[in-house]
Protein backbone atom coordinates (compact mmCIF):
# COMPACT_ATOMS: atom_id res chain seq x y z
CA UNK A 1 0.00 0.00 0.00
CA UNK A 2 1.77 2.97 -1.25
CA UNK A 3 0.93 6.78 -0.26
CA UNK A 4 -2.83 7.73 -0.49
CA UNK A 5 -4.66 11.55 0.20
CA UNK A 6 -6.88 11.40 3.19
CA UNK A 7 -10.29 12.14 1.36
CA UNK A 8 -11.91 15.21 2.77
CA UNK A 9 -14.44 13.78 5.54
CA UNK A 10 -11.68 12.00 7.15
CA UNK A 11 -9.14 15.18 6.64
CA UNK A 12 -12.27 16.77 8.72
CA UNK A 13 -11.89 14.09 11.28
CA UNK A 14 -8.82 14.27 11.61
CA UNK A 15 -8.77 18.28 12.40
CA UNK A 16 -11.77 18.13 14.63
CA UNK A 17 -9.79 16.96 17.27
CA UNK A 18 -8.40 18.39 20.08
CA UNK A 19 -6.86 17.31 23.33
CA UNK A 20 -9.80 17.00 25.44
CA UNK A 21 -12.39 15.62 22.41
CA UNK A 22 -10.38 12.80 20.91
CA UNK A 23 -11.99 11.58 17.86
CA UNK A 24 -11.93 8.09 17.62
CA UNK A 25 -14.04 4.99 17.63
CA UNK A 26 -13.74 2.35 19.94
CA UNK A 27 -15.52 -1.22 20.64
CA UNK A 28 -15.20 -3.32 23.95
CA UNK A 29 -15.07 -7.09 22.53
CA UNK A 30 -15.88 -9.77 25.39
CA UNK A 31 -14.57 -13.18 25.96
CA UNK A 32 -15.35 -15.90 27.70
CA UNK A 33 -12.12 -18.35 28.65
CA UNK A 34 -10.83 -21.35 26.67
CA UNK A 35 -9.18 -24.39 29.04
CA UNK A 36 -5.77 -23.94 28.02
CA UNK A 37 -5.56 -20.60 26.34
CA UNK A 38 -3.36 -17.82 28.36
CA UNK A 39 -3.87 -14.33 28.27
CA UNK A 40 -0.49 -14.17 26.68
CA UNK A 41 -1.70 -16.25 24.41
CA UNK A 42 -4.16 -13.77 23.27
CA UNK A 43 -1.57 -10.96 23.75
CA UNK A 44 0.70 -12.37 21.30
CA UNK A 45 -2.12 -13.28 18.46
CA UNK A 46 -3.47 -9.85 18.85
CA UNK A 47 -0.19 -8.59 17.94
CA UNK A 48 0.06 -10.86 14.99
CA UNK A 49 -3.03 -10.44 13.53
CA UNK A 50 -3.48 -6.62 14.05
CA UNK A 51 -0.09 -6.54 12.50
CA UNK A 52 -0.49 -8.28 9.38
CA UNK A 53 -3.72 -5.74 8.20
CA UNK A 54 -2.55 -3.54 6.06
CA UNK A 55 -4.48 -0.77 7.14
CA UNK A 56 -3.16 -0.55 10.30
CA UNK A 57 0.64 0.28 9.40
CA UNK A 58 -0.67 3.56 7.69
CA UNK A 59 -0.15 6.90 9.58
CA UNK A 60 -1.10 10.65 8.81
CA UNK A 61 1.42 12.97 6.87
CA UNK A 62 1.05 16.18 5.78
CA UNK A 63 1.88 16.99 2.19
CA UNK A 64 2.45 19.67 0.58
CA UNK A 65 -0.38 19.17 -2.67
CA UNK A 66 -2.83 19.60 -2.10
CA UNK A 67 -2.49 22.90 0.29
CA UNK A 68 -3.74 22.10 3.53
CA UNK A 69 -4.11 17.93 2.77
CA UNK A 70 -2.54 15.14 4.19
CA UNK A 71 -1.87 11.57 3.23
CA UNK A 72 -1.67 8.27 4.59
CA UNK A 73 1.69 6.89 4.43
CA UNK A 74 3.45 3.17 5.53
CA UNK A 75 5.05 4.03 9.13
CA UNK A 76 8.21 2.50 8.32
CA UNK A 77 8.98 2.29 12.03
CA UNK A 78 5.93 0.09 12.63
CA UNK A 79 6.14 -1.81 16.04
CA UNK A 80 3.00 -3.42 16.61
CA UNK A 81 3.90 -3.54 20.12
CA UNK A 82 3.49 0.46 20.29
CA UNK A 83 0.01 -0.49 19.70
CA UNK A 84 -1.17 -3.49 21.94
CA UNK A 85 -0.96 -3.90 25.08
CA UNK A 86 -2.15 -5.72 28.17
CA UNK A 87 -4.21 -4.19 31.65
CA UNK A 88 -4.09 -6.33 34.35
CA UNK A 89 -7.46 -5.93 36.72
CA UNK A 90 -7.46 -6.57 40.47
CA UNK A 91 -9.87 -8.68 41.74
CA UNK A 92 -14.07 -7.93 41.79
CA UNK A 93 -16.66 -7.56 39.18
CA UNK A 94 -15.01 -8.05 36.11
CA UNK A 95 -17.55 -6.10 33.73
CA UNK A 96 -17.58 -3.09 36.52
CA UNK A 97 -13.85 -2.70 36.21
CA UNK A 98 -13.21 -3.15 32.67
CA UNK A 99 -15.95 -0.39 31.70
CA UNK A 100 -14.55 2.18 34.12
CA UNK A 101 -10.77 1.54 32.56
CA UNK A 102 -12.74 1.43 28.98
CA UNK A 103 -13.69 5.03 30.07
CA UNK A 104 -10.31 6.38 30.83
CA UNK A 105 -8.81 4.65 28.18
CA UNK A 106 -11.45 6.25 25.65
CA UNK A 107 -10.49 9.89 27.18
CA UNK A 108 -6.79 9.72 26.26
CA UNK A 109 -6.12 10.96 22.31
CA UNK A 110 -4.15 8.17 19.91
CA UNK A 111 -1.24 10.70 19.48
CA UNK A 112 -0.23 11.93 15.86
CA UNK A 113 2.92 10.31 15.15
CA UNK A 114 1.73 6.75 14.92
CA UNK A 115 -0.87 4.85 13.03
CA UNK A 116 -3.85 6.09 14.91
CA UNK A 117 -5.13 2.83 16.35
CA UNK A 118 -4.63 1.24 19.73
CA UNK A 119 -5.97 -2.50 21.07
CA UNK A 120 -5.73 -3.13 25.04
CA UNK A 121 -6.03 -6.73 26.32
CA UNK A 122 -7.96 -6.21 29.43
CA UNK A 123 -8.52 -8.96 32.41
CA UNK A 124 -7.50 -10.99 35.43
CA UNK A 125 -3.96 -11.97 36.59
CA UNK A 126 -5.14 -15.33 36.25
CA UNK A 127 -7.33 -15.28 33.20
CA UNK A 128 -10.72 -15.67 33.47
CA UNK A 129 -13.27 -13.90 31.12
CA UNK A 130 -11.57 -10.82 28.81
CA UNK A 131 -12.33 -7.93 27.09
CA UNK A 132 -10.42 -6.33 24.00
CA UNK A 133 -11.01 -2.66 23.65
CA UNK A 134 -9.83 -1.36 20.49
CA UNK A 135 -9.55 2.35 19.25
CA UNK A 136 -9.48 3.79 16.00
CA UNK A 137 -9.63 7.40 14.95
CA UNK A 138 -12.22 8.34 12.83
CA UNK A 139 -10.18 10.00 10.12
CA UNK A 140 -8.87 6.15 9.72
CA UNK A 141 -12.98 4.60 8.84
CA UNK A 142 -16.61 4.78 9.77
CA UNK A 143 -18.15 2.25 11.89
CA UNK A 144 -18.95 0.02 8.85
CA UNK A 145 -15.53 0.35 7.73
CA UNK A 146 -14.02 0.21 11.28
CA UNK A 147 -15.73 -3.07 11.61
CA UNK A 148 -14.42 -4.70 8.00
CA UNK A 149 -10.48 -3.56 9.45
CA UNK A 150 -10.84 -4.56 13.29
CA UNK A 151 -12.65 -8.56 12.35
CA UNK A 152 -9.01 -9.35 10.88
CA UNK A 153 -8.64 -10.13 14.69
CA UNK A 154 -10.95 -12.65 14.70
CA UNK A 155 -10.41 -16.71 13.94
CA UNK A 156 -12.82 -17.10 11.53
CA UNK A 157 -11.95 -13.80 9.41
CA UNK A 158 -8.19 -14.67 9.81
CA UNK A 159 -8.66 -18.24 8.74
CA UNK A 160 -10.43 -17.15 5.62
CA UNK A 161 -7.84 -14.08 5.27
CA UNK A 162 -4.71 -16.51 5.87
CA UNK A 163 -3.47 -13.99 8.87
CA UNK A 164 -3.47 -11.21 6.27
CA UNK A 165 -6.26 -8.95 6.93
CA UNK A 166 -8.06 -6.64 4.81
CA UNK A 167 -7.18 -7.76 1.37
CA UNK A 168 -4.20 -5.81 -0.11
CA UNK A 169 -5.60 -2.96 -2.51
CA UNK A 170 -2.92 -1.57 -4.94
CA UNK A 171 -1.27 1.62 -4.46
CA UNK A 172 -3.16 5.04 -4.90
CA UNK A 173 -1.75 8.13 -6.48
CA UNK A 174 -1.42 11.28 -4.50
CA UNK A 175 -4.73 13.38 -5.60
CA UNK A 176 -4.40 16.42 -6.06
CA UNK A 177 -7.12 19.78 -6.33
CA UNK A 178 -5.33 20.78 -9.30
CA UNK A 179 -6.77 20.75 -12.67
CA UNK A 180 -5.11 18.64 -15.81
CA UNK A 181 -3.98 21.07 -18.09
CA UNK A 182 -5.20 19.07 -20.74
CA UNK A 183 -8.59 19.34 -19.18
CA UNK A 184 -9.11 22.80 -17.93
CA UNK A 185 -12.95 23.02 -19.03
CA UNK A 186 -13.92 19.86 -18.13
CA UNK A 187 -12.44 20.38 -14.60
CA UNK A 188 -13.75 23.75 -14.42
CA UNK A 189 -17.87 22.56 -14.87
CA UNK A 190 -16.99 20.18 -12.51
CA UNK A 191 -15.71 22.46 -9.76
CA UNK A 192 -18.54 24.83 -10.78
CA UNK A 193 -21.05 21.69 -10.06
CA UNK A 194 -19.55 20.54 -7.03
CA UNK A 195 -19.93 24.26 -5.62
CA UNK A 196 -23.46 24.57 -6.37
CA UNK A 197 -24.38 21.62 -4.82
CA UNK A 198 -22.51 22.10 -1.72
CA UNK A 199 -24.11 25.79 -1.47
CA UNK A 200 -27.56 23.26 -1.60
CA UNK A 201 -26.11 21.19 1.31
CA UNK A 202 -24.90 24.11 3.48
CA UNK A 203 -27.60 26.05 2.97
CA UNK A 204 -29.56 22.98 4.46
CA UNK A 205 -27.59 22.66 7.63
CA UNK A 206 -27.60 25.86 8.10
CA UNK A 207 -31.45 25.90 7.90
CA UNK A 208 -31.53 23.36 10.77
CA UNK A 209 -29.44 25.42 12.83
CA UNK A 210 -30.48 26.07 15.77
CA UNK A 211 -29.22 29.52 17.52
CA UNK A 212 -31.40 30.11 20.54
CA UNK A 213 -30.65 28.81 24.37
CA UNK A 214 -31.94 24.85 24.15
CA UNK A 215 -32.22 25.25 28.41
CA UNK A 216 -29.56 23.99 31.22
CA UNK A 217 -29.87 19.70 30.92
CA UNK A 218 -26.92 17.11 31.04
CA UNK A 219 -27.03 17.07 27.36
CA UNK A 220 -25.91 20.24 26.43
CA UNK A 221 -23.25 20.74 29.89
CA UNK A 222 -20.00 22.11 29.38
CA UNK A 223 -17.69 19.29 28.18
CA UNK A 224 -15.11 18.39 30.87
CA UNK A 225 -12.79 16.14 28.64
CA UNK A 226 -13.59 13.39 30.91
CA UNK A 227 -15.04 10.13 29.65
CA UNK A 228 -17.28 7.52 31.35
CA UNK A 229 -18.43 4.56 29.55
CA UNK A 230 -21.67 1.97 30.09
CA UNK A 231 -23.31 -0.96 28.73
CA UNK A 232 -26.31 -2.59 28.15
CA UNK A 233 -28.09 -5.28 26.24
CA UNK A 234 -32.01 -6.23 24.79
CA UNK A 235 -33.18 -9.20 23.60
CA UNK A 236 -33.02 -8.84 19.32
CA UNK A 237 -36.03 -10.95 18.80
CA UNK A 238 -37.65 -8.96 21.06
CA UNK A 239 -36.94 -5.94 19.06
CA UNK A 240 -37.80 -8.00 16.31
CA UNK A 241 -41.76 -8.85 17.72
CA UNK A 242 -42.05 -4.90 18.49
CA UNK A 243 -41.41 -4.11 14.81
CA UNK A 244 -43.67 -6.78 13.48
CA UNK A 245 -46.47 -5.62 15.87
CA UNK A 246 -45.78 -1.76 15.50
CA UNK A 247 -44.65 -1.54 11.84
CA UNK A 248 -41.89 0.26 10.89
CA UNK A 249 -38.15 -0.70 11.26
CA UNK A 250 -36.28 -2.25 14.21
CA UNK A 251 -33.71 1.07 13.82
CA UNK A 252 -37.40 2.88 15.07
CA UNK A 253 -37.67 0.50 18.04
CA UNK A 254 -34.28 1.30 19.03
CA UNK A 255 -34.16 4.72 19.11
CA UNK A 256 -37.64 5.21 20.28
CA UNK A 257 -35.62 3.15 23.56
CA UNK A 258 -33.67 5.76 23.82
CA UNK A 259 -35.98 7.96 23.94
CA UNK A 260 -37.69 6.84 26.46
CA UNK A 261 -34.48 5.96 28.60
CA UNK A 262 -33.91 9.53 28.72
CA UNK A 263 -37.35 10.68 29.51
CA UNK A 264 -37.02 7.82 32.73
CA UNK A 265 -33.57 9.26 33.64
CA UNK A 266 -34.28 12.83 33.60
CA UNK A 267 -36.99 12.32 35.28
CA UNK A 268 -35.67 10.44 38.44
CA UNK A 269 -32.86 12.84 38.65
CA UNK A 270 -35.42 15.17 38.96
CA UNK A 271 -34.09 17.01 35.93
CA UNK A 272 -37.53 18.97 34.45
CA UNK A 273 -38.11 17.84 30.97
CA UNK A 274 -36.89 20.41 27.97
CA UNK A 275 -39.04 22.49 26.55
CA UNK A 276 -37.88 21.15 22.88
CA UNK A 277 -37.24 17.33 22.26
CA UNK A 278 -33.26 16.97 22.42
CA UNK A 279 -31.91 16.56 18.92
CA UNK A 280 -30.24 13.05 18.01
CA UNK A 281 -27.96 12.66 14.73
CA UNK A 282 -28.60 9.31 13.34
CA UNK A 283 -25.64 8.81 11.09
CA UNK A 284 -26.70 7.24 7.75
CA UNK A 285 -23.90 5.26 5.47
CA UNK A 286 -23.58 6.15 2.21
CA UNK A 287 -21.91 2.41 1.08
CA UNK A 288 -23.21 0.56 -0.99
CA UNK A 289 -23.41 -3.37 -1.42
CA UNK A 290 -21.54 -4.19 -4.43
CA UNK A 291 -20.02 -0.32 -4.60
CA UNK A 292 -16.41 0.80 -5.20
CA UNK A 293 -14.17 0.05 -2.39
CA UNK A 294 -13.93 3.24 -0.40
CA UNK A 295 -11.02 2.99 2.54
CA UNK A 296 -12.38 6.27 4.05
CA UNK A 297 -15.76 7.60 5.60
CA UNK A 298 -18.44 7.89 3.81
CA UNK A 299 -20.98 9.33 5.91
CA UNK A 300 -24.52 11.72 6.10
CA UNK A 301 -27.04 11.89 8.56
CA UNK A 302 -30.52 12.18 9.60
CA UNK A 303 -31.85 14.68 12.72
CA UNK A 304 -34.53 13.36 14.74
CA UNK A 305 -36.35 15.14 17.79
CA UNK A 306 -36.23 12.15 20.15
CA UNK A 307 -39.63 12.46 21.79
CA UNK A 308 -39.05 12.66 25.63
CA UNK A 309 -42.18 14.68 26.35
CA UNK A 310 -44.45 11.98 25.20
CA UNK A 311 -45.58 9.87 28.12
CA UNK A 312 -47.15 6.78 25.95
CA UNK A 313 -44.30 4.54 24.83
CA UNK A 314 -46.31 3.20 21.81
CA UNK A 315 -46.80 6.99 21.19
CA UNK A 316 -43.29 7.48 21.44
CA UNK A 317 -42.01 5.13 19.18
CA UNK A 318 -45.31 5.84 16.41
CA UNK A 319 -43.38 9.91 16.26
CA UNK A 320 -40.19 8.12 15.84
CA UNK A 321 -41.28 6.01 12.73
CA UNK A 322 -43.35 8.88 11.69
CA UNK A 323 -39.97 11.50 11.59
CA UNK A 324 -37.64 8.94 10.36
CA UNK A 325 -39.77 8.04 7.36
CA UNK A 326 -39.93 12.22 6.50
CA UNK A 327 -36.31 11.53 7.01
CA UNK A 328 -35.75 8.80 4.70
CA UNK A 329 -38.17 10.63 1.99
CA UNK A 330 -36.38 13.82 2.63
CA UNK A 331 -33.14 11.83 1.43
CA UNK A 332 -29.47 12.21 3.47
CA UNK A 333 -28.42 15.10 1.51
CA UNK A 334 -31.15 17.74 3.87
CA UNK A 335 -30.53 18.96 7.65
CA UNK A 336 -27.81 19.45 9.96
CA UNK A 337 -27.26 15.31 9.22
CA UNK A 338 -25.92 16.04 5.91
CA UNK A 339 -22.94 18.10 7.15
CA UNK A 340 -20.82 15.46 6.58
CA UNK A 341 -21.90 15.23 3.43
CA UNK A 342 -20.43 19.49 3.20
CA UNK A 343 -17.38 17.97 4.38
CA UNK A 344 -16.79 15.85 1.93
CA UNK A 345 -17.36 18.80 -0.73
CA UNK A 346 -14.71 21.20 0.87
CA UNK A 347 -11.03 21.56 -0.26
CA UNK A 348 -8.19 20.29 1.81
CA UNK A 349 -7.56 24.19 3.24
CA UNK A 350 -11.45 24.75 3.97
CA UNK A 351 -10.97 21.83 6.52
CA UNK A 352 -7.40 23.32 7.94
CA UNK A 353 -8.61 26.29 8.83
CA UNK A 354 -12.44 25.90 9.40
CA UNK A 355 -12.26 22.80 11.63
CA UNK A 356 -12.32 24.72 14.83
CA UNK A 357 -14.90 26.77 14.03
CA UNK A 358 -16.82 23.71 12.80
CA UNK A 359 -16.12 21.38 15.58
CA UNK A 360 -17.69 23.67 17.92
CA UNK A 361 -20.62 24.42 15.93
CA UNK A 362 -22.14 20.78 16.42
CA UNK A 363 -23.93 22.03 19.89
CA UNK A 364 -25.97 23.99 17.35
CA UNK A 365 -26.82 21.08 15.44
CA UNK A 366 -27.72 18.09 17.52
CA UNK A 367 -27.61 16.87 21.49
CA UNK A 368 -27.05 13.18 21.36
CA UNK A 369 -25.57 11.06 18.01
CA UNK A 370 -27.16 7.90 18.17
CA UNK A 371 -25.62 5.16 15.52
CA UNK A 372 -26.32 1.85 14.96
CA UNK A 373 -22.67 -0.78 13.51
CA UNK A 374 -23.47 -3.53 11.71
CA UNK A 375 -21.73 -6.85 13.14
CA UNK A 376 -20.74 -10.66 11.18
CA UNK A 377 -23.79 -12.56 11.91
CA UNK A 378 -22.03 -15.73 12.17
CA UNK A 379 -20.38 -16.94 15.72
CA UNK A 380 -16.91 -14.84 16.64
CA UNK A 381 -13.77 -15.96 18.43
CA UNK A 382 -9.89 -15.06 19.72
CA UNK A 383 -7.90 -17.78 19.94
CA UNK A 384 -10.72 -20.43 20.40
CA UNK A 385 -12.14 -18.31 23.42
CA UNK A 386 -15.68 -17.55 22.22
CA UNK A 387 -17.33 -13.57 21.81
CA UNK A 388 -19.52 -13.31 24.31
CA UNK A 389 -20.43 -9.43 23.46
CA UNK A 390 -19.25 -6.67 21.61
CA UNK A 391 -20.64 -2.93 22.52
CA UNK A 392 -19.83 -0.14 20.10
CA UNK A 393 -18.37 3.32 21.29
CA UNK A 394 -19.16 6.62 19.04
CA UNK A 395 -16.70 9.90 19.99
CA UNK A 396 -18.26 13.00 21.44
CA UNK A 397 -18.27 15.69 19.69
CA UNK A 398 -17.06 19.74 21.19
CA UNK A 399 -20.45 20.04 22.96
CA UNK A 400 -21.88 17.05 23.38
CA UNK A 401 -22.03 15.07 27.03
CA UNK A 402 -23.67 11.62 25.45
CA UNK A 403 -23.11 9.14 22.19
CA UNK A 404 -24.97 5.85 22.31
CA UNK A 405 -23.78 3.02 19.60
CA UNK A 406 -25.85 0.00 19.26
CA UNK A 407 -25.08 -3.54 17.31
CA UNK A 408 -26.76 -6.93 17.08
CA UNK A 409 -24.75 -10.16 17.99
CA UNK A 410 -25.69 -13.82 19.52
CA UNK A 411 -29.30 -13.04 19.33
CA UNK A 412 -28.35 -9.60 21.67
CA UNK A 413 -28.41 -5.98 20.69
CA UNK A 414 -25.33 -4.61 22.60
CA UNK A 415 -25.96 -0.80 23.43
CA UNK A 416 -22.48 1.03 24.16
CA UNK A 417 -22.88 4.58 26.22
CA UNK A 418 -19.99 6.85 26.11
CA UNK A 419 -20.42 10.19 28.06
CA UNK A 420 -18.59 13.00 29.32
CA UNK A 421 -17.98 11.88 33.09
CA UNK A 422 -18.66 15.26 35.07
CA UNK A 423 -21.69 16.03 32.95
CA UNK A 424 -23.10 12.40 33.22
CA UNK A 425 -21.81 11.31 36.50
CA UNK A 426 -24.64 8.60 36.77
CA UNK A 427 -24.14 7.13 33.12
CA UNK A 428 -25.11 3.57 34.63
CA UNK A 429 -28.27 4.83 35.58
CA UNK A 430 -29.23 5.62 32.71
CA UNK A 431 -28.20 2.40 30.97
CA UNK A 432 -30.24 0.79 33.45
CA UNK A 433 -32.96 2.64 32.34
CA UNK A 434 -32.41 1.71 28.48
CA UNK A 435 -33.01 -1.75 29.62
CA UNK A 436 -36.28 -0.73 31.89
CA UNK A 437 -37.29 1.17 29.37
CA UNK A 438 -36.95 -1.66 26.16
CA UNK A 439 -39.41 -4.19 28.92
CA UNK A 440 -42.51 -1.51 29.30
CA UNK A 441 -41.99 -1.22 25.26
CA UNK A 442 -42.32 -5.21 24.53
CA UNK A 443 -45.70 -5.30 27.79
CA UNK A 444 -47.05 -2.41 25.96
CA UNK A 445 -46.74 -3.76 21.70
CA UNK A 446 -46.70 -7.13 22.07
CA UNK A 447 -47.29 -8.62 25.52
CA UNK A 448 -50.36 -6.54 25.65
CA UNK A 449 -51.66 -7.16 22.26
CA UNK A 450 -51.02 -10.87 22.67
CA UNK A 451 -53.16 -11.03 25.64
CA UNK A 452 -56.35 -8.73 23.96
CA UNK A 453 -55.71 -11.48 21.33
CA UNK A 454 -55.99 -14.49 23.75
CA UNK A 455 -52.81 -16.30 22.39
CA UNK A 456 -49.29 -17.17 23.60
CA UNK A 457 -46.55 -15.09 22.41
CA UNK A 458 -44.65 -16.47 19.50
CA UNK A 459 -40.99 -15.94 18.31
Amino acid sequence: MGTELLAPLDLAFWHFESASHPMHLGALAVFSPSPGVTPQDILGLLGDRAAAIPRLRMCVRDVLLPVGGCAWAVDKNFDVHRHVRRLVLAEGDFMEQTTRLAGELMEQPLGRGLPPWRMYLIGGAGGGPFAVLVKLHHALADGMRAVAIGAGIFDEIAAVTGGRGAARRAPVPPRSWLPDPRDVVGTALGRIGEVGRALGVGASVVRAGRFGPRGATALTAPSSGTRRIATAELDAAAVRRIRRAEGGTANDVLLAVVAGALRRWMLERGEPLPAGDPRALVPVSRRRPGGAAVTGNLLSGYLLGLPVGESDGRERLRAVRTAMDRNKAAGPLKGAGAVAVLADRLPPLAHRLGAPLAAGAARMLFDVLVTSVPLPRSALSLGGCPLRALYPMAPLARGQSLAVALSTYGGRVQVGLVADGKALSDLDRLAAAVQEEFGELYALTVTSRTAALGGGESA
